[in-house]
């Protein structure tokens, strides 16, 4: 114990602080990192989208594409790749006959990068860069990855991506080999080409991509003549449920597999998908019925599946057994509004997403009820994701007007009812088409590009792209009331 002087009551220390004491404390902050919009999450996957569409329509404009001598046009060599890269399917050659096996493999890895390959690797390539990367770059990375890939974390990817490479590709082999049985050696063809056939038809299947190289037949679509033999067309029906669905919401049902324990996004998607299905089927099946140029010479069992196979397709992948430009009117508008809608959050399908169309449903339900906030199944739906839904909507919405009068005007010949159908199956990248595309002019081709390429990746996307840093909301106005209705 050290030693210490006694004090006597009278003393008095004092004691003067020395000069650094009394010097203010200065303390060094590093500036806020600022987010650079030209490196920012979302412009990376446009550029990259861009790039490699770039690549595949260099490679699609080559001599070895075709079976033809000479060059491809740009004209045509970039819309095929646009349309491979954002899985749509609309075409303005014939897939079979213009393209040599070469441009068919081309437009094969298109597909399947644009498919699944691109969003979850370049994700994954947003995971490494985004270490050191800002907090408002990492919020903007993780919507970006609910609207797209459908996790919201990036430590998720690691064990999602194993996942996802290893069941897509075990759903390709069994689509393959089952394909394979029904259209061995059709017309001749050999088995190692039925094989090519196959593969290059899976893919196409569960990516939603609406391509097809099995070769045409007089008077119709190649998949026509399986109308009265619908092995083929049931296993791509299931396909392309499996990939219009998206994995993230498969592999819940796969684990919970009871009703009550899923997800609100998986029952929310799960019942409006069965209800879409439903009524595409039936309005299809009742306006086609006794349409000879459709469907009305088949049987009464043909055109109840094909209707369903319609209904599937024709909201998400574009493969066609029947002419949509000769369907009734009423079947148009049904299925624009199915394809504007579109598939699931985190599939290879476009449009609004299902969950979206849900969400704006459950309010307009909630309120019909008198309920002040979004409900379903015993749930509230957060405002936000109900004012994101909003958004969504009225952004894709008015895309499609804008477009459709855009398109009118240079296209003033072709009827608005086609015009729309077209339009909204390029922004929901579904591939059904009336037959206009191929006999538009070069400004139009080009508006359908943009329109595929925008659908691709999203409104939500885009919007998060051009999203400026807010401050922190600090305040907010006084609330007062509108008259509604």
């Amino acid at each position: 114990m050290a030693f210490r002087p006694r004090r006597r009551p009278i003393d008095n220390i004092i004691r003067l602080r020395r000069r650094r004491e009394l010097s203010p404390t200065v303390a060094e902050v590093e500036p806020p990192k600022q987010n650079n919009p030209l490196f920012g999450t979302t412009t990376i996957l446009l550029l990259g989208f861009a790039f490699l569409i770039a690549a595949g329509g260099g490679l699609l404009t080559l001599p070895i594409a075709q079976n033809g001598t000479g060059f491809t046009a740009f004209e045509t060599a970039f819309f095929t790749s646009v349309s491979a890269v954002t899985v749509t399917g609309h075409t303005v050659v014939d897939t079979s006959i213009y393209w040599s096996t070469f441009g068919q493999a081309v437009i094969f890895m298109l597909m399947m990068v644009g498919g699944l390959g691109f969003m979850v690797i370049s994700t994954f390539i947003l995971l490494l860069i985004g270490q050191r990367s800002t907090l408002q770059e990492r919020l903007l990375t993780r919507d970006l990855m609910r609207d797209t890939v459908g996790v919201d974390q990036m430590r998720g990817l690691r064990h999602l991506g194993r996942a996802v490479i290893g069941v897509v590709l075990l759903l390709y082999a069994i689509g393959a080999m089952i394909i394979f049985l029904q259209i061995n050696e059709i017309d001749g063809v050999g088995n190692l080409r039925s094989v090519w056939h196959s593969i290059f038809l899976s893919v196409s299947s569960f990516n939603n991509a609406g391509f097809n190289i099995i070769p045409e037949v007089p008077g119709g679509s190649s998949l026509t003549r399986f109308f009265s033999d619908p092995g083929l067309l049931i296993t791509m029906t299931v396909l392309m449920i499996l990939g219009g669905l998206g994995w993230v919401l498969v592999v819940d049902v796969f684990r919970k597999r009871r009703i009550s324990r899923f997800a609100l996004e998986t029952k929310l998607v799960l019942v409006t998908s069965i209800v879409l299905w439903v009524l595409g089927a039936f309005v299809l099946y009742l306006a086609e019925f006794n349409n000879s140029a459709t469907m009305g010479n088949f049987s009464w069992f043909d055109k109840i599946f094909g209707a369903i196979f319609s209904s599937v397709s024709g909201r998400t992948a574009g493969f066609s057994i029947m002419d949509f430009g000769e369907v009734k009117d009423v079947t148009k508008s049904t299925f624009s509004g199915l394809m504007f809608i579109g598939g699931a959050a985190g599939s290879v399908a476009g449009g609004i997403k299902v969950a979206t169309f849900a969400v704006l449903m459950a309010a307009v339900i909630s309120s019909l009820k008198g309920r002040p906030h979004a409900e379903a199944f015993g749930r509230e739906i957060h405002q936000s994701q109900l004012h994101r839904a909003l958004t969504v909507a009225v952004l894709g919405f008015a895309l499609i007007l804008v477009s459709a009068t855009v398109l009118t005007t240079l296209e003033p010949d072709i009827p608005f009812q086609d015009i729309i159908f077209d339009i909204v199956s390029a922004f929901g990248t579904t591939g059904a088409s009336t037959g206009i595309i191929a006999d538009t002019g070069l400004a139009a081709k080009i508006l359908f590009m943009a329109l595929m390429y925008v659908g691709r990746l999203g409104p939500v996307a885009l919007a998060l792209a051009l999203a400026t840093e807010d401050d922190t909301e600090v305040y907010r106005f006084a609330q007062e009331s509108v008259k509604i209705g």
